[in-house]
């Protein structure tokens, strides 16, 4: 769990968004049971609702389930659903927008390819 939240953004997306995180990075696994809603109650002394609200979003979208009794719980599918919808987000939010910025400037398919790189082995371009 992070140690606060932005208060700049509604703080129930910040729960949701947070346990997706926390699948997409294997930190909780499929069948693996989340935090409570008490504990993340008390650990960021929120509402209940608002963690609810958060909680249930997941819910909504198949991301976790609730074992009767026992608390809410990763579904087994949930890293691959996340997975997908990130993955389109990354294309829609940063692809597209990075080729239509590309062309007009010049670059060539193998110039964005090798600058891709550099970036991914941390290298900077000047």
């Amino acid at each position: 769990m992070k140690a606060a939240l932005d208060s700049n953004r509604p703080i129930y997306i910040q729960i949701k968004e947070m346990i997706e995180e926390d699948i997409l990075n294997g930190r909780l696994a499929p069948d693996e049971q989340i935090p409570s809603n008490s504990q993340l109650v008390s650990h960021y002394n929120i509402n209940p609702v608002t963690v609810l609200k958060g909680i249930n979003l997941l819910v909504d979208e198949g991301i976790i389930y609730k074992k009767r009794g026992l608390g809410m719980y990763v579904s087994p599918d949930a890293p691959e659903k996340l997975k997908k919808r990130f993955s389109q987000a990354f294309i829609k939010e940063q692809i597209e927008p990075l080729t239509a910025l590309a062309k007009p400037l010049g670059f060539s398919l193998q110039e964005i390819h090798e600058m891709i790189d550099s970036a991914w082995k941390g290298e900077k371009n000047d």
